[in-house]
């Protein structure tokens, strides 16, 4: 598969995971009385990358993620020279659906975009205060998880055909851990795009955003390729 059309498959789950995800926390997730709260969102990122890895995985692996690109690249499953081109596609999708978001979060009168737009933060920005470390932690960890199952869900070794529901439900577990500590990134794209719209502290902290979840993302790719793989 030449490796625009891999790339291109990259940016639509990518900015499906985004507009979903994100858009779930920032168009449903505080609606009164009928509100999804935190595991409705919980399960739209899930759903998204579920619905997404099986739609378009057999073209580009369907990694949607930095963080877990690099993952793959440490666990020797994704070849290094075609990184940067999966992340420029995931970043793009990132910022093309925070963009739609935004058109469409705008349309209500009392829409702020300051107010948080679905970004991520640590310390006062923590949506239940979560300091620096706490946050970072965190994001490591669950990143490192993630990409343990994802590894372990597409090894050779594993049932066939279940692997998007495998990763589709960690990452709402993830959320369900991780979005009263850090609104839950375990994806620097998906940081990006938001913070790209709603700017002052989001961007100022986004680089908590980046660097946690890639160290995260290579523990975990190099935990199960030396512990687990064949």
């Amino acid at each position: 598969m030449p490796i625009g059309k891999r790339a291109l498959a990259e940016f639509f789950g990518t900015f499906w995971l985004v507009f979903g995800g994100c858009g779930a926390a920032v168009l449903a997730a505080g609606v009164p009385n009928v509100g999804v709260g935190y595991a409705g969102v919980a399960l739209a990122f899930g759903l998204t990358v579920l619905t997404m890895v099986y739609a378009v995985g057999h073209i580009s692996g369907g990694h949607f993620n930095p963080a877990v690109s690099v993952g793959l690249v440490v666990g020797k499953r994704f070849p290094a020279s075609e990184l940067l081109h999966y992340v420029i596609a995931q970043v793009a999708g990132a910022i093309a659906a925070a963009g739609v978001l935004y058109i469409i979060a705008s349309g209500m009168t009392n829409f702020d975009v300051h107010a948080g737009f679905a970004c991520n933060g640590y310390g006062a920005n923590s949506p239940q205060g979560y300091s620096l470390l706490a946050c970072f932690i965190a994001e490591v960890v669950l990143t490192a998880f993630f990409l343990i199952v994802i590894m372990g869900a597409t090894d050779n070794r594993a049932p066939k055909g279940f692997a998007p529901l495998a990763i589709g439900l960690c990452l709402t577990l993830i959320h369900l851990v991780g979005i009263p500590v850090t609104n839950t990134s375990v994806n620097p794209a998906r940081s990006t795009g938001p913070a790209i719209f709603a700017g002052g502290w989001a961007l100022q902290q986004l680089w908590m955003f980046w660097v946690a979840p890639l160290i995260g993302g290579a523990l975990g790719g190099g935990i199960y390729k030396t512990l687990f793989g064949e």
